[in-house]
């Protein structure tokens, strides 16, 4: 399992992109994964023969094995891979508890529910059973892909003959059993099972009358209540995706750990308006033109740069100093926030900041985003202006030291002048929310000026 972002612990494997068996190049898209931020291909690093480890829907931590390519890699006749010549190993080889364990392994799902006292008493009769596919330890030999497509449809391997090397079970044979032209040993032993160990399976439980009754809301009929046990209706449950769990995770990290505090300043953005309508003069039908937020994220790219507590992070009883300035722009996109990273936003134009904001935010929803385009970055912007929102707060993005929750510009009347003239300009609110380990007050308020200084006039920006 490669790792394809900078938080990603584990991916999940959503397609296998080629089959077993395949000649794949060096290059070559072989899957789709889905990490912590995205779902993305992932390209062989190797010219062979393509065999997957892992299947469809299986999550497995970085660094865990999920296929192999190269020569000797299994066919799609069986053949027998290097790992399973080593199972063939004659049990003299192996450690008396060893040979216990690989015993106990090779339980199939039929038995999966019995008891430790009446597996011991199985295992001969599976070696008895199983005709040539056990071997004289009474383990029964088949590769491991065969293991696991038995594992997975719930067949008794001690019930195959197996047509491979010595009698070993291959994927073919438990296909073959599978499709119902042998009779799973599973199967048949399930109801006697059953039958077995009433004793174990615990009564289903009605709901009290009296619990039910008193649980009804105002208006909601009794024998309702009683029937689905709750007056919330029928409950789904929805899965969260990977991008889910770690946006879950990391925002309850950042709350439950970071001792933040929140500063807000409203911002006239009269020269800003006035600045962006002369641009979108000059750029023409098929100019990009920059946006209030692009504008906001090259202010505060500026002010990083000049405030370097505020482009780092507090760890470890210390403070990291980034070189690089690096904005993250908050995009919301299937059900999940995904924060592409804008990297040396101080030193681009906001013409480049613009056509890359654009680029980013259409990639990541269309799920194209790459891992580096998500890496690295040093402070965070988040707006939901477009949404009517005036004002929030928001959660930082750990370990980054502060965040910019915008909100949405509105024409307000405002005292101009000494003498008490009002007039009607677009104003806009911003938090900024730090984390007070590496940002203090007085610090976070000559940033968050730094920034309402350079939207008020936005010409300096361009110094």
């Amino acid at each position: 399992m490669p790792r394809l972002s900078d938080s990603m612990e584990e991916g999940t494997i959503l397609k296998w992109l080629v089959s077993e068996g395949d000649e794949v190049k060096k290059g070559q898209e072989i899957a789709e994964i889905e990490t912590d931020k995205a779902t993305m291909t992932f390209e062989s690093d190797a010219d062979g023969v393509f065999h997957p480890v892992a299947g469809e829907g299986d999550t497995l931590p970085i660094g865990e094995v999920i296929a192999t390519i190269g020569e000797d890699a299994p066919s799609r006749d069986g053949g027998q891979p290097k790992e399973e010549e080593q199972e063939e190993k004659q049990p003299e080889e192996r450690s008396e508890s060893g040979g216990e364990e690989e015993r106990d392994r090779s339980v199939d799902a039929g038995a999966a529910g019995e008891s430790a006292e009446e597996q011991p008493e199985r295992a001969p009769a599976r070696a008895e059973s199983g005709g040539d596919g056990a071997g004289p330890d009474g383990r029964v030999k088949a590769s491991p892909v065969a293991r696991r497509l038995a594992r997975e449809r719930g067949i008794d391997l001690g019930a195959i003959s197996g047509t491979g090397p010595g009698g070993r079970i291959v994927k073919a044979d438990v296909e073959k059993a599978a499709s119902g032209e042998a009779r799973p040993a599973a199967t048949a032993e399930a109801p006697a099972r059953e039958e077995e160990r009433p004793a174990e399976r615990e009564p289903e439980r009605e709901p009290e009358p009296a619990a039910a009754a008193s649980a009804a809301a105002p208006g909601t009929s009794e024998a309702k209540v009683a029937e689905t046990g709750t007056t919330k209706g029928d409950v789904s449950v929805v899965e969260l995706t990977r991008t889910q769990q770690v946006v879950a995770r990391r925002m309850a990290e950042a709350k439950a750990t970071i001792p933040e505090f929140t500063l807000v300043t409203e911002i006239d953005m009269e020269n800003a308006v006035a600045l962006r309508k002369r641009l979108k003069e000059l750029a023409g039908e098929d100019g990009v033109v920059p946006s209030f937020n692009d504008m906001v994220v090259k202010a505060c790219a500026v002010a990083l740069r000049e405030y370097p507590r505020a482009n780092g992070s507090y760890k470890d009883g210390k403070f990291e100093l980034y070189s690089r300035v690096n904005v993250g722009v908050a995009v919301a996109a299937q059900n999940a926030l995904v924060v592409p990273v804008i990297h040396d936003a101080d030193q681009k134009s906001l013409g480049h900041i613009a056509r890359d904001a654009r680029r980013l935010a259409a990639r990541v929803r269309d799920g194209t985003v790459s891992p580096p385009e998500l890496a690295g970055g040093t402070f965070t912007v988040s707006n939901l202006g477009m949404y009517g929102i005036t004002e929030f707060t928001a959660v930082i993005n750990p370990p980054q030291a502060a965040i910019l929750a915008v909100g949405a510009m509105e024409r307000r009347p405002v005292v101009v002048d000494d003498r008490g003239k009002v007039e009607a300009r677009q104003r806009m609110k911003v938090s900024l929310v730090c984390d007070h380990r590496i940002l203090y007050g007085a610090d976070a308020a000559e940033f968050l000026g730094r920034i309402r200084a350079l939207l008020e006039e936005p010409l300096a920006m361009a110094l």
